[in-house]
């Protein structure tokens, strides 16, 4: 394995885990943050505390808050800001690329959707970054909590992009014994399964809260990624992925784990405490509160059937209690499965 120059743009827990695994591997590792901060810990204690505990960090990691530092020279580059925040700092990219005339891989390791113009996260990189600084561009996604990554639980992700060989460039960089990386020409299907499971994980802690079992949790998986599979589909992406790593995979994890924010999210609100109480309480971005929006939002414009993700939807933005909203799905009329 070559040893490569891998950028992390965002320093939080899933962008220093993935940091980790690339220098654990022998790369030149710059994670960049615009926290001074928390780059100075990083360099100093090799921790990043507020993210992931004391866990340490391999001594491979340098911290950066200049960007052009950690991207100069860089092979492959890794975008691991929250969706909110993709298209500023991809813009503070371009500059630094236009600077140092140099092209990249880009990689988004980001799981959401854009409010207002429904983009993937590929798609804000590639309206923001000229073709003439990418060498290939795609997505990581997959079955991956930081807080299993950084102890060595046994990961697998998938690598999506339409150039294979960028795909097998990061599938190189980033597998090891205890981290592996498969490759997918599937992008839009990553990227859906990737950003909807959140909104179906905020459901699953929902029941979790009120104490349902595996019956109901199995209802909810299954019709779950079948609302994930149809909005997908609809985008043009391959029915498979959401059988892989990126659709059930990525749900399952993102739903029954406690380290998932979307989860514990649910389990607040099924609790009955408010939405901005909760939001207050996690102190980290939850995506899937934004993507249930924009979910509920393409559904209706596409005119596709997603009852879940529209319960989610009226327990977040119209205050609809959860039995409540559990009541409503389980009366729906009677259908056709696979309809």
């Amino acid at each position: 394995m070559s040893n490569e120059i891998i950028a992390v743009l965002g320093a939080g827990s899933w962008g220093t885990a993935l940091a980790n695994v690339a220098a654990e591997n022998g790369h030149d590792v710059r994670l960049w943050s615009h926290r001074a901060s928390q780059v100075a810990e990083i360099n100093e204690t090799h921790r990043n505390t507020k993210y992931l505990g004391d866990n340490p960090l391999n001594d491979g990691i340098v911290g950066f808050s200049d960007m052009q530092s950690a991207v100069e020279n860089a092979d492959i580059v890794l975008s691991v800001v929250p969706t909110k925040a993709t298209r500023e700092v991809a813009q503070q990219l371009v500059t630094v690329l236009a600077n140092i005339d140099h092209s990249v891989i880009l990689m988004a390791a980001t799981k959401g959707l854009e409010p207002g113009t429904y983009k993937r996260v590929s798609e804000m990189l590639t309206e923001e970054v000229p073709a003439k600084y990418l060498k290939g561009l795609g997505v990581i996604s997959g079955p991956s909590h930081a807080e299993g990554v950084i102890k060595h639980d046994p990961t697998l992700v998938s690598a999506a992009s339409k150039d294979v060989v960028a795909a097998e460039k990061v599938q190189a960089a980033f597998s090891n014994q205890v981290f592996r990386v498969y490759t997918n020409t599937d992008v839009i299907g990553a990227e859906i399964g990737g950003a909807l499971k959140n909104v179906i994980a905020i459901g699953a802690g929902a029941l979790a809260s009120l104490g349902y079992d595996a019956n109901a949790k199995a209802a909810l998986f299954t019709r779950g990624l079948a609302e994930i599979s149809r909005l997908g589909q609809a985008f043009g992406a391959n029915p498979i992925t959401f059988m892989g790593l990126s659709g059930v995979g990525d749900l399952f994890a993102t739903a029954t784990s406690v380290h998932s924010r979307n989860f514990r999210a649910g389990v607040q609100l099924g609790e009955g405490k408010k939405l901005a109480d909760v939001i207050e309480d996690m102190g980290m971005v939850i995506e899937g509160i934004s993507t249930t929006k924009v979910a509920h939002e393409l559904a209706q414009k596409k005119h596709i059937e997603m009852p879940i993700t529209s319960a989610v939807y009226r327990v977040l933005y119209e205050n609809v209690d959860v039995k409540e909203a559990i009541q409503t799905l389980m009366g729906r009329p009677v259908s056709q499965e696979g309809k």
